[in-house]
């Protein structure tokens, strides 16, 4: 039961792992905490049930297409909010404050377009067919869903690791100006930022939803506070840390859930968050992130 309950919090952390990349991405390069994450969590769940149910498009280019509207709200975000109180130096609870009311107004839309009953996937997109291994059952969607959170957190470890695009986004988390006399177009990068990470949050709505065959919404909100765990457990910027958080979020949850009780998961999970944090304040990975001049 223990190994069975072990690829199940699998399943689950490596969603929670990949929203919060996306999280502490924008966090890492804007030095912004956007709180209208999950709400953009929620409207990639969304776009992808339109495209499946709407359009018939198959389960794979429909989170292409939920990675493309969730990127390029994000994207919206950034252009139209945060770069104007980017241009005006406003203090950082500023763009804070704005992004809660994207976040309701976005929640707000989905709830006047769609309703607030759940909505779920049809069966017949659901991959199906299952693997066991050992006694352990896998079944065809959590198999395809920890291979997409993974190959897409691999890809983006690559990138900021291995690739010229990397380095300038590093050098803008470092020093914004430092980066701009350096030639690097820190403006674009902002930007690029914003839709990528946005667009990682969409495809954790859409792997959530199709886990749990459930989507309204109202879902971003608890997905959103879990992330904020996960990147303070992890280390404020370190992506590192996102993984290694969301992760343990997902195990914490799952085995609370399983053999304690399954109204305490969320109980249990914060708890063991709070007890690491009492002992590293500024989480698993280092020190607290500081934007340089």
């Amino acid at each position: 039961m223990f190994a069975q309950q072990l690829a199940n919090a699998l399943t689950l952390g490596s969603v929670y792992a990949l929203f919060a990349l996306g999280f502490t991405l924008v966090f890492g390069v804007l030095a912004v905490i956007n709180l209208s994450h999950g709400a953009v969590f929620m409207v990639g769940s969304y776009a992808a049930l339109v495209l499946v149910t709407r359009f018939q498009a198959p389960l794979w280019l429909a989170l292409i297409g939920a990675m493309l509207v969730s990127g390029g709200i994000g994207l919206l975000v950034d252009v139209l909010i945060l770069k104007p109180l980017r241009a005006r130096n406003a203090p950082h609870l500023i763009p804070m404050i704005a992004t809660i009311g994207v976040a309701i107004m976005l929640t707000s839309a989905g709830q006047g377009l769609f309703g607030a009953e759940i909505h779920r996937f049809p069966e017949e997109t659901l991959p199906a067919g299952e693997l066991v291994i050992a006694g352990i059952h896998l079944r065809a969607l959590e198999i395809g869903i920890v291979a997409v959170a993974f190959a897409l957190m691999a890809l983006l470890f690559v990138v900021l690791r291995r690739t010229q695009l990397g380095r300038a986004l590093r050098a803008i988390a470092e020093s914004p100006k430092a980066a701009y006399l350096l030639g690097i177009n820190v403006e674009g990068l902002f930007h690029l930022t914003s839709f990528v990470a946005a667009a990682l949050g969409g495809v954790a709505g859409v792997l959530i939803g199709l886990d749990f065959n459930a989507i309204t919404p109202q879902m971003g909100q608890p997905i959103l506070h879990k992330g904020i765990a996960v990147i303070i457990l992890g280390g404020m910027g370190d992506i590192r840390g996102a993984l290694i958080g969301g992760l343990f979020l997902g195990f914490a949850e799952v085995m609370s859930k399983a053999y304690l009780s399954s109204q305490m998961g969320d109980a249990v999970a914060f708890g063991l968050l709070f007890l690491i944090l009492l002992v590293r304040p500024s989480g698993l990975f280092g020190r607290v992130l500081e934007r340089k001049a």
